[in-house]
């Protein structure tokens, strides 16, 4: 029993620590919830019309989430199924620095912006992507980032402008990447280079895709299958930042924090 238990809530720990949309928890949570209660009622209560119903209701919720959550569930499949169980813990630290990557993105879109030269940027936080992720994994570069070397990647002249460059760990590490588009029907007005920012982002929660429109120099930025756009210079170093500083703060030890608060209160009373 204890051990059913102990299972039981670590594979509920697992789903829930992956899931960082707030609607998203919720809709888990309750289902959890449900399974929880439909548990006690065939295990402890004599309520065997109620327990059916409980089971119905959870079966139906089930095939719901399937539908609603299905780019989560097929990530979940391929993570598993490939053996990458350290994304899955979601153990792998992000090695970005805000103040640093942040900075050459926010200039690299802002001179796209402003030429009306059209790009695709993708940022691993996490998600430890991979060439069989991408539909054509495009030429490796794996040289260190720098807005030169971006301006250059995505010129008209560069056989890779028209793919996406793909950044890890503060390093350009491929370029030309063809993304999996997106099949929201909502989306089919915009271009190429937007449905696959969603695309990615819809299966990779752990990225975001920052896309400048080569006709009219608009910047959005794309996350969890969602866009944000038109957005400003400033808008974008705030989304960055955020969502840099949010994930460096789930992959850093307890000790670390408790670490820096001490420190930082007692620089606070000196």
């Amino acid at each position: 029993m204890l051990l059913d238990l102990f299972c039981a809530g670590a594979l509920g720990y697992l789903l829930l620590g992956r899931v960082s949309e707030p609607r998203t928890l919720w809709l888990l949570r309750g289902y959890l919830l449900l399974v929880a209660l439909g548990w006690l009622l065939q295990s402890y209560g004599n309520l065997p019309l109620t327990a059916k119903l409980i089971e119905a209701l959870v079966l139906v919720c089930g095939l719901a989430l399937a539908i609603l959550l299905q780019g989560e569930l097929r990530r979940l499949l391929e993570l598993l199924g490939t053996g990458r169980l350290a994304v899955l813990m979601g153990s792998r630290p992000t090695d970005l620095q805000e103040s640093g990557t942040v900075d050459l993105l926010v200039d690299t879109t802002a001179q796209l912006s402003k030429r009306r030269c059209g790009g695709l940027i993708v940022l691993d936080l996490g998600s430890d992507l991979r060439p069989e992720d991408f539909l054509n994994p495009g030429v490796t570069i794996d040289a260190t980032l720098s807005v030169d070397l971006l301006l250059n990647l995505f010129s008209a002249d560069s056989p890779l402008h028209d793919g996406a460059v793909l950044i890890q760990a503060n390093r350009v590490a491929s370029a030309g990447v063809i993304l999996p588009l997106s099949r929201q029907s909502s989306f089919t007005r915009h271009g190429t280079r937007h449905l696959a920012a969603l695309g990615l982002t819809e299966r990779h929660d752990r990225c975001l895709c920052v896309v400048v429109s080569e006709e009219s120099g608009t910047i959005s930025m794309a996350s969890q299958g969602r866009f944000e756009r038109p957005i400003t210079r400033e808008r974008l170093r705030e989304l960055l930042s955020e969502a840099v500083s949010r994930r460096q703060a789930r992959t850093l030890p307890k000790s670390s924090l408790s670490g820096d608060h001490s420190d930082s209160t007692k620089r606070v009373r000196s």
